[in-house]
């Protein structure tokens, strides 16, 4: 992982009416503030991609399952141009995902997926980057099914 990319994991707290999870706490060590809390439904198969902020931070929890990738623009970090991708969501164990500043992101649903998030900051257009899905110089493909092996 980068640095500044934090993957929590979740504590799930089950009995027979069903399960407790905290996400977040103003005291976890990897959150800095609120800003918004945003909900977004992803249908399968559905990418969305790259997005970057230059001072906003966000923190991922996902109900359903994603690919996350992750490509670190920040000029001055020890992994800069490098790209990660890694599954996130209910068949993978529960996790919150913080992205830092300068860190592109995006994901794809595998099946019907809540992404509901966090920033440090309320939405401004001005911080709020893209770059194209297909981007030669990131070299994901979006549309790639699952390697056979």
């Amino acid at each position: 992982m980068f640095d500044g990319v934090e993957l929590k994991q979740l504590t799930t707290h089950t009995d027979e009416r069903g399960f407790f999870r905290e996400v977040i706490r103003e005291t976890d060590p990897f959150f800095d503030h609120f800003g918004q809390w945003s909900h977004s439904l992803m249908y399968p198969g559905t990418a969305k991609a790259w997005h970057i902020h230059q001072r906003q931070t966000d923190w991922w929890y996902c109900i359903g399952s994603l690919k996350v990738a992750l490509h670190d623009l920040r000029q001055e970090s020890a992994t800069r141009g490098h790209t990660a991708t890694f599954f996130m969501g209910d068949r993978y164990g529960p996790t919150c995902l913080k992205i830092p500043p300068g860190v592109a992101h995006g994901c794809r649903a595998l099946e019907l997926t809540h992404l509901l998030y966090v920033t440090s900051n309320v939405y401004n257009p001005e911080d709020e980057g893209r770059i194209p899905h297909d981007d030669p110089s990131i070299g994901l493909d979006w549309t790639a099914f699952p390697e056979i092996t």
